[in-house]
């Protein structure tokens, strides 16, 4: 987790008294998702969860309802769990009473296993892809943002006045808390999650968007283009990257 990072600062087009402070060697990097195909899971012998074992927590009690919403709309054919999530719940509260998806036979309740004839994986982003949605709007929020971290920061300048600092970067091991470490695998920083053909701020375009808003990430794609088109050595590239990706 410790390596060179390249950073760039901007303000927020659409709102003065906000400064994105963006990770380019994270956001240029040739990550992907390979749930399936390659992830060993967070949790040893349970790889096709991938990060799915721990159930996920609700930010806050809209995220919540927004995902209750998308949930009624779920059948036995799309959800394996769907007779155990109706009859007693697809939530519960952890051990900090936080609320969270239930986790049901080791994993999200959400997540059908291998095997079922409606297809492994997140059936809340089955669903999305079935509607012709984009998942970020039927998963709950820390599902569809992961690995992008959104942290917010007041800083006070030289002269007195106070701005707020949105900084997009990478979910390593430590977005998880102190038990981060003890991951079984974490995709971020595996060379073998890192061979896209594009870039994590194209392939996260309407994730990041989502993040920091059509005119924020419209700034933050010139800029990340920019950084590629250099016919300079790219400096501080993700140490997880192919060689010679960029």
């Amino acid at each position: 987790m410790e390596f060179t990072r390249a950073w760039v600062e901007f303000p927020d087009p659409a709102d003065p008294e906000q400064v994105f402070r963006c990770d380019l060697t994270w956001l240029t990097s040739r990550w992907n998702c390979v749930f399936g195909q390659g992830c060993q899971g967070i949790q040893q012998g349970r790889a096709s969860d991938g990060c799915c074992t721990l159930g996920a927590h609700f930010t806050d009690e809209e995220d919540e309802a927004r995902v209750a919403t998308h949930v009624a709309r779920l059948t036995p054919e799309s959800w394996q769990f769907h007779e155990t999530g109706t009859a007693s719940g697809w939530t519960e509260v952890d051990d900090d009473g936080e609320r969270q998806t239930r986790r049901w036979k080791g994993a999200c309740i959400f997540h059908n296993r291998p095997g079922f004839p409606g297809g492994q994986g997140c059936a809340l982003h089955t669903l999305a892809l079935r509607e012709g949605r984009e998942p970020l709007e039927t998963k709950p929020d820390v599902c569809w943002q992961l690995p992008i971290r959104r942290t917010y920061e007041w800083v006070e300048r030289p002269d007195g006045e106070q701005v707020l600092y949105v900084s997009i970067g990478e979910y390593d091991r430590r977005g998880w808390g102190s038990g981060g470490h003890d991951l079984h695998w974490w995709c971020t920083s595996a060379p073998s999650a890192h061979g896209a053909g594009k870039p994590v701020y194209e392939s996260y375009r309407p994730e990041l968007t989502e993040l920091m808003g059509a005119e924020g990430y419209e700034r933050l794609a010139a800029l990340c283009a920019e950084r590629l088109a250099s016919q300079l050595p790219l400096l501080a590239p993700h140490p997880a990257d192919p060689v010679g990706s960029a």
